[in-house]
């Protein structure tokens, strides 16, 4: 697979097979991804792998927390501004409604939708689950750089016949994985993933996200 191709198919996939996923890819991808580029060198991330029974202690962790504080805990940062204006308020909506038809889920049934949010937390059935964690002193170029990191590795998954889904949705619960990881005091989360084979007779994944036209968010001078 080149590049374009693993671009072209990586996808934010929300349902996966159960099929266990070979440990010695999982390691190679992690430490294949820290080529990524990084101001300074800083190469800021901190990256937490869970599988097997530790993945599963935590998913019931989860269940308990989410009964317990469905609407989260404090959070250490704003996965989206307050004021999200249009475009992305817009690109924002479509997606979300994009997905929901796929699963045939009216606006109206909220229970519904609510129920199938919470599947993020079960990291939508992979067998494998990855945290981003990042030193509390990093600023916005930093954490740019966390970007290009979790992009790389996507790619690689992709290069290895694996599928992903990044998940901001985690930093809803910051104080559960901090203890759960172990994390330092001094660095917090900023993401977790799903990662797996993807199931293909799965509803979600017949959802596909739209991208803007190149002229919606590009200008080109002197050529």
């Amino acid at each position: 697979m080149n590049v374009s191709e693993a671009v072209a198919s990586r996808r934010s996939v929300r349902g996966f097979l159960d099929t266990p996923v070979d440990p010695a890819i999982i390691r190679r991808v992690v430490e294949k991804a820290a080529r990524a580029p990084s101001g300074g060198n800083l190469q800021p991330w901190h990256i937490d792998v869970v599988a097997g029974a530790p993945l599963a202690e935590l998913k019931a962790i989860m269940a308990e927390r989410i009964r317990a504080l469905p609407g989260g805990e404090p959070t250490e940062y704003s996965i989206y501004p307050k004021e999200l204006a249009d475009p992305y308020k817009r690109y924002r909506f479509e997606v979300g409604e994009e997905l929901y038809r796929a699963l045939d889920i009216p606006r109206e049934d909220k229970m519904r939708r609510l129920m199938w949010f919470a599947r993020n937390f079960e990291f939508f059935g992979a067998p494998v689950a990855l945290f981003c964690t990042v030193a509390k002193t990093m600023g916005p170029p930093q954490w740019s750089d966390l970007g290009m990191y979790l992009q790389t590795l996507m790619l690689l998954l992709r290069e290895e016949g694996l599928d992903s889904c990044p998940q901001e949705c985690w930093a809803i619960y910051p104080a559960t994985i901090r203890a759960f990881l172990g994390t330092p005091e001094e660095r917090m989360l900023f993401t977790g993933m799903a990662i797996g084979y993807i199931d293909k007779d799965d509803p979600a994944n017949a959802a596909r996200a739209a991208r803007a036209p190149l002229a919606d968010f590009a200008s080109f001078r002197g050529l």
